[in-house]
């Protein structure tokens, strides 16, 4: 059975430019489209009454949370990507450097999500904060947001690393049948466990950040001991001793490769950090949401920033610039290979899949909620469907809806430029959208949006504010300069054609929202208003009548 409260009904365009407000000690709590957010001092300051979700739904705690944001943040990039950051600044010195700032643009993204969501303390993340923001016209936001979801959600990339280091740990070839039954199979569990088994699968996720953290903590701690000199942590004699901490001059020996170069390796620095606001998807199912998001995201990202600079600094204590430049491993194995040995090579395979496998129910067990929220607010087909935690109180429906994405992405597209333009455009759109969230932060210090009261429990600095906001101008600006010599996008592409087609993929959401809300209510002579649901599993979510014009007109004589 479905209950529907009369006094929640509004219409979809309000034609006198005023916002319908309603109490958050309310039916339904809190929403982001009728200008409601948490304001510092009140009494409900915590968060929990802002979305009246089932009190036994929130089922994450400080620890839950911070390991949602480590195992998203964390995947398969600090095992390779050093070397290619090195390539890039061409001294350990100044891609060490890199690494700090991407810490810094890190530590900003954290602050200004922190705000956003002590300010708007429901799942949903950039959903809310974009409907917040972007009022007008209503609803247009919403339905461009639900078009960059399904493209930004997408796990094939990360399943198809998984399958590949799995595969040569158990020493099986990487065929193409193979990867891709692997990945299939990693889909497949992911959905399972966060769909049906919602207790089971954060015990997992959060066991595998724990694992994550201990072995990363320990290579740490091995390359450290090994720069300090310990007689047992040695590079074996076969290999090349490495000369990066020796003096001053070789730490900054190979500086000065060039702006294009430094660009492309700070690039790939700010992308190894990205993940600061997974916790935000997910805080209707966080105890005090407002607390624990202030203390869980912090946490989090000092961890994974305090784990990126000791791991670097192991990695060029144990392996030279040579080896890291010249040889097409990554730089983890040459780490394992110069300390333990080369038959510590399977193991290390398995662990990247282990570690990818956390990052992966991280990234989908957020996204799933993203869905289930787009759900509740109706603009969906089968929105119901979509809302609801049936039948296993999880939202198996929007966990379903990625994992059908990702699959088609996985076995539809072929290798080669297609699969690497789609997993661009999904990295772009999410620059794009950060762009975005921070723009509108910003707008609401000013003059003119003063009336929204903006007065959240946290707030970030201003300065903080505009480097995120740079930072990510830098990430959507600097996909279409010409990339650096010797280096290719695509190999038949433009280089800029996954950006042009981030900016493009705003023109389905904007085709939605005419259709739905503009052209077919005008055609068909009836108008949407907008009622507040409780559905039998305890979800309440937002529906649209159809209400003729005609009857709209007798009701208001």
């Amino acid at each position: 059975m479905v209950s529907t409260s009369s006094l929640e009904r509004t219409p979809l365009l309000a034609t006198n430019g005023q916002e319908v407000a309603h109490d958050i000690d309310g039916t339904h709590g809190g929403s982001a489209l009728d200008g409601i957010a948490i304001h510092r001092g009140e009494a409900n300051a915590n968060g929990e009454s802002y979305d009246n979700v089932p009190k036994g739904k929130r089922q994450l705690g400080l620890f839950s949370a911070a390991f949602l944001i480590f195992n998203r943040v964390i995947g398969t990039g600090i095992y390779a990507t050093p070397s290619s950051i090195l390539k890039s600044a061409g001294s350990v010195g100044v891609a060490l450097s890199m690494w700090l700032v991407g810490a810094l643009i890190a530590a900003c993204g954290t602050a200004v999500y922190i705000e956003l969501g002590t300010g708007l303390p429901r799942s949903g993340g950039e959903k809310n904060y974009l409907e917040y923001i972007y009022r007008r016209p209503k609803f247009l936001v919403t339905c461009t947001f639900t078009a960059y979801t399904l493209i930004m959600g997408t796990a094939t990339a990360n399943s198809v690393v998984f399958s590949e280091y799995i595969l040569h740990s158990l020493s099986i070839e990487p065929t193409w049948f193979h990867t891709r039954l692997t990945a299939f199979s990693c889909l497949t569990f992911v959905c399972i466990v966060h769909g049906s088994l919602l207790k089971w699968g954060l015990r997992l996720q959060n066991a595998l950040g724990m694992l994550k953290l201990v072995v990363l903590a320990l290579i740490s701690i091995s390359g450290l001991l090994c720069l300090a000199g310990f007689r047992d942590v040695q590079v074996g004699d076969e290999y090349e001793k490495p000369e990066n901490f020796n003096s001053w001059e070789n730490l900054w020996k190979g500086s000065g490769t060039g702006a294009n170069a430094f660009v492309s390796g700070l690039y790939n620095v700010i992308w190894s950090f990205i993940g600061y606001s997974n916790a935000n998807y997910a805080l209707s199912e966080v105890r005090d949401p407002v607390r624990t998001i202030r203390r869980a995201a912090p946490l989090a990202m000092f961890s994974v920033s305090a784990v990126y600079l000791f791991i670097n600094i192991a990695y060029f204590a144990v392996v030279s610039k040579t080896d890291i430049l010249e040889s097409r491993r990554i730089v983890a194995a040459l780490y394992f290979r110069n300390l333990f040995g080369p038959a510590t090579e399977r193991a290390l395979s398995a662990f990247i899949a282990l570690s990818t496998l956390g990052n992966l129910l991280a990234g989908q067990f957020s996204q799933g909620r993203v869905i289930q929220e787009l759900g509740r607010e109706g603009i969906l087909p089968y929105a119901s469907w979509f809302a609801s935690n049936k039948p296993f109180g999880a939202p198996l429906a929007g966990l379903f809806t990625q994992y059908l994405v990702s699959c088609t992405f996985l076995f539809a597209v072929p290798p080669g430029d297609a699969y690497l333009f789609l997993i661009s455009l999904s990295s772009y759109s999410l620059s794009l959208i950060n762009t975005a969230v921070a723009l509108g932060l910003i707008l609401l210090y000013t003059r003119s949006y003063r009336i929204w009261d903006w007065n959240p429990p946290f707030h970030a600095p201003k300065i903080i504010v505009l480097l995120f906001l740079i930072s990510n101008l830098f990430l959507v600006l600097v996909p279409f300069f010409p990339p650096i010599l010797g280096s290719r996008t695509y190999e038949r592409l433009p280089y800029w054609s996954h950006s042009v087609g981030g900016f493009a993929v705003s023109f389905f959401g904007l085709a939605y929202w005419y259709i739905w809300a503009i052209w077919r209510p005008k055609a068909k002579g009836y108008r949407l208003e907008r009622e507040w649901v409780l559905q039998s599993d305890g979800v309440s979510r937002f529906a649209f009548r159809k209400v003729s014009l005609t009857a709209a007109e007798e009701s208001a004589e």
